[in-house]
């Protein structure tokens, strides 16, 4: 049996995943909700972490020292950077970067963080079978592609800045948390991956965009959990 780590940021997201487990029983840790369900052999423990990078790491941190998860998987919406990916489609990362994590004051690059470095990296198995999965799934709505999520405190509208991440970091799509998950679970020696898809893209109106979607995205995220936890 293996003990499974959830991460998401907005109850949208929450509620797609729930559709896919047996709910077991509930815990309430520092008044966070830990959900507990079952998928075949699989232990469950889903949580609503809120939005931005502290609220995920603070939720990363409970899941492994109360909760003892084996690994952790944060699912969610995501803003395109990379101009091939449309509303609904896939990314799996292989990397985080926190683009909004500056002490180039110090000669360091952007990003880079003292003791963790730039670029964090997703298990290789675990982003191995979930290319996997998305390669077997049979349709043609949407595409998947493996590369580079960064996150930040912001909710990236602006044109320059989606340019500049884009850019400088060379990544598939912006988002809040994933990084943030990330880092916590590289200091703690626990497998993790950040799995995205695309509910808007910033424009400079991409928040009525992102209302409109993020409960596609957050459907296409679940699907691709459940097809994973038959595993």
């Amino acid at each position: 049996m293996r003990n499974i780590g959830i991460i998401v940021a907005m109850q949208e997201e929450l509620e797609e995943i729930l559709k896919i487990i047996e709910e077991t029983n509930k815990k309430e840790i520092y008044d966070i909700t830990y959900i507990e369900g079952k998928v075949g052999e699989n232990n469950i423990i889903i949580t609503l972490s809120g939005i931005g990078k502290v609220n995920a790491a603070r939720t990363t941190q409970i899941l492994i020292d109360k909760l003892n998860v084996e690994c952790i998987i944060n699912v969610g919406s995501a803003g395109a950077l990379n101009p091939i990916l449309n509303i609904g489609d896939i990314v799996i990362g292989n990397k985080l970067i926190q683009h909004d994590f500056d002490i180039t004051a110090f000669n360091h690059k952007k990003g880079y963080i003292t003791g963790v470095g730039d670029y964090l990296e997703c298990n290789e198995d675990l982003v191995k079978q979930f290319e996997k999965i998305t390669n077997n799934i049979e349709n043609k709505e949407y595409k998947t592609i493996t590369g580079i999520i960064a996150s930040g405190d912001i909710f990236c509208t602006e044109i320059n800045m989606k340019n500049k991440i884009y850019s400088k970091f060379n990544a598939e799509c912006v988002e809040m948390e994933g990084a943030a998950i990330a880092q916590v679970a590289y200091l703690c020696n626990i497998p993790f991956i950040v799995i995205r898809s695309i509910s808007d893209s910033p424009n400079g109106n991409n928040a009525i965009v992102f209302d409109e979607f993020v409960k596609l995205a957050s459907a296409r995220c679940a699907k691709i959990l459940k097809e994973f936890f038959k595993k």
